[in-house]
């Protein structure tokens, strides 16, 4: 009667798409893209968590660095951003090899036209033209488009009396451009001086990198100039100024930190606080009878 009852049961594999692994060395499935490793203290981050922390490690609290569209989430009120010149994109003046076809990528992946994008804003009520500048795009370097957007925004916050926020994220001067892109230094800077002998306020945000020209330039020109901790922020880099003058430079060396302690920059504001930070800066500075 119990002939057959402890018989092993033969069990079938069902292939459910999860690949299956042989021998001792067994690895749990992980699909790609939901973790990122933290390049300041190397733990994994859930991307998933990202916007919860504001794009920064939870951990060793590394800000990370993020799309122009990303920042004007966290910035700008819902819904009251109205961009300016989306349109605007530049030609090839010095007939660079390669540069339209590098453009025509970048212009996919990106979803952006340039390295920078401006227009009208609200935050937390407070009316402001913004200027966000991003990495992405050829570095965030400064070409032509650039510094006209950047130019046109300024002129139109000087016509309205309205505050120019515009955060930096750059590795300077597009070198594809040539002299036309250094031309756009001045012309940058031309705007905000105009701009600020009407009485009007210029908030600079220095985030990582901001290096080359726009350091030269804008970026440095603020009324009140803040910074994302551990920026770097520079003209050139550590790895030139090391090889040039042939000397290990000091510790945390043209990082935010390193700045605010020799007072180049006004404060060191965390991602996190930058809205409010801000939103406070505009009230105090909001012009009477505005």
């Amino acid at each position: 009667m119990l002939e057959g009852l402890f018989k092993k049961t033969k069990y079938v594999k069902m292939n459910i798409g999860i690949p299956q692994y042989q021998g001792e060395d067994i690895k749990p499935y992980i699909p790609s893209g939901m973790w990122i490793k933290c390049e300041g203290c190397g733990q994994p981050i859930y991307k998933k968590d990202l916007e919860k922390y504001f794009h920064t490690c939870n951990v060793c609290g590394r800000h990370i660095r993020i799309s122009a569209p990303e920042r004007l989430k966290i910035i700008a009120d819902e819904g009251s951003f109205i961009e300016f010149d989306n349109k605007m994109t530049c030609a090839n003046p010095l007939n660079f090899p390669g540069y339209e076809e590098k453009l025509s990528k970048l212009k996919a992946e990106t979803k952006l036209n340039e390295g920078v994008i401006t227009g009208k804003a609200k935050i937390y009520g407070e009316d402001c033209m913004l200027g966000i500048m991003d990495s992405r795009f050829l570095m965030g370097s400064m070409g032509s488009v650039v510094g006209e957007k950047l130019t046109r925004m300024i002129e139109r916050a000087t016509a309205e009396g309205l505050p120019v926020i515009i955060f930096s994220a750059s590795g300077g001067a597009r070198m594809q451009e040539g002299i036309f892109s250094l031309m756009q230094m001045a012309k940058v800077s031309t705007a905000l001086s105009i701009h600020s002998s009407k009485g009007l306020l210029y908030i600079s945000v220095l985030t990582d990198p901001t290096t080359g020209g726009v350091t030269a330039s804008f970026a440095m020109l603020g009324d009140i100039i803040l910074a994302e901790p551990g920026a770097l922020i520079a003209f050139a880099g550590p790895r030139v100024i090391e090889q040039t003058i042939k000397q290990k430079l000091p510790e945390g060396f043209q990082k935010a930190e390193f700045l605010l302690e020799h007072g180049f920059i006004d404060r060191i504001v965390p991602r996190n606080l930058l809205k409010e930070e801000l939103y406070k800066l505009l009230s105090l500075h909001k012009r009477r009878g505005s």
